[in-house]
């Protein structure tokens, strides 16, 4: 197999396309599109997301200190694409017709809103700021964790399979696929057949 070496670029994919939502001091909501997102710790628990500086909701982010992040699924794919392509600036996202209509609804300890069409949002509050370049890293403590009830079993326990989650990959939207395997499940010894 032969390989080539191309020149540094940001090829780790696929990575998860969320939404991100916050509102200025003025209380005026948007929300904005986010590929460059991920989990830093456990605990305390928190994420990050990476915002080209020129982006509306950068400032609006750093200003306020607190942004929802909200997962994004099939239904959601066409909207997700709509607000990351188009800015704030010059529209209410939340006022969109149609198949890009999202509704705003309160969060429970930031006064950024949830989409309340997500299957999971996160309260998040800024801890620290990365200035790396194009983009600065918001890195965040998750305040709580929003989700749609419809999405829980019957035993209460998230089943984040039947939320049709989405993912993006190196400039295409992709519904994740077959469940091949669960955390562990490597070095998980077989189960003894009970004896009859």
């Amino acid at each position: 197999m032969a390989r080539q070496f191309w020149k540094p670029s940001n090829m780790l994919n696929p990575v998860p396309a969320v939404m991100v939502t916050c509102r200025d001091e003025n209380g005026r909501p948007n929300v904005m599109t986010a590929a460059w997102a991920g989990t830093v710790c456990s605990d305390p628990v928190m994420v990050s997301v990476s915002i080209r500086k020129e982006r509306y909701s950068h400032d609006i982010i750093q200003k306020t200190g607190e942004f929802v992040m909200c997962l994004t699924n099939r239904k959601l794919a066409k909207v997700t694409d709509f607000v990351g392509v188009r800015s704030g600036r010059d529209m209410d996202k939340f006022g969109l017709p149609g198949d890009l209509h999202i509704t705003e609804t309160p969060a429970k300890y930031v006064s950024a809103p949830l989409i309340l069409e997500s299957p999971v949002c996160l309260e998040c509050r800024v801890r620290h700021v990365l200035e790396l370049g194009s983009h600065d890293m918001f890195v965040a403590e998750v305040l709580s964790t929003d989700i749609d009830e419809i999405y829980l079993d019957k035993d209460g326990r998230l089943d984040l399979a039947k939320a049709d989650l989405i993912a993006y990959c190196h400039g295409q939207y992709f519904a994740l696929g077959d469940l091949i395997g669960k955390f562990g499940y490597s070095v998980r010894k077989p189960r003894k057949k009970k004896a009859k």
